[in-house]
């Protein structure tokens, strides 16, 4: 189960739907080993898409850099779909390589209402799993 505060739930969905209808993307750090979101770290979808996304080579090395420092690990990597449910694609599936990280989706595809989903993906293996948003 992923739980996460009411403050980076509300985040996500404000970068996801502040950047639609291109694919949001980003990170929640948390100290290593801890599965606890604590740092919302948005980043650029390098491809400007609406149906991809990839970090920014450079910025995601930064990013990563700045989380070993602070003995931290990415606890929740995040994106958005924009005409779609949010469940994880092929391309998602293939590119998921943090096997300890909760895969958050966001669909923008209503505007009324955001479909906001966690998953697991190890060894191209999705597992869905519940959302707990904590006051």
């Amino acid at each position: 189960m992923l739980t996460i505060s009411r403050d980076l739930y509300e985040k996500i969905i404000a970068h996801a739907r502040a950047d639609h209808p291109d694919e949001a993307c980003g990170v929640i750090a948390g100290p290593a080993g801890s599965d606890r979101p604590q740092r919302f770290i948005p980043m650029v979808n390098a491809e400007r898409s609406p149906t991809f996304y990839r970090f920014d080579s450079a910025e995601q090395l930064k990013v990563w850099r700045e989380m070993d420092d602070r003995d931290e690990e990415p606890v929740v990597i995040y994106h958005s779909h924009t005409a779609t449910q949010a469940y994880p694609s092929r391309t998602d599936i293939s590119y998921a390589s943090e096997p300890q990280a909760h895969y958050v989706l966001v669909s923008t595809r209503d505007e009324q209402d955001t479909e906001f989903r966690s998953y697991r993906i190890s060894d191209a293996e999705v597992t869905e799993e519940s959302v707990q948003v904590a006051e």
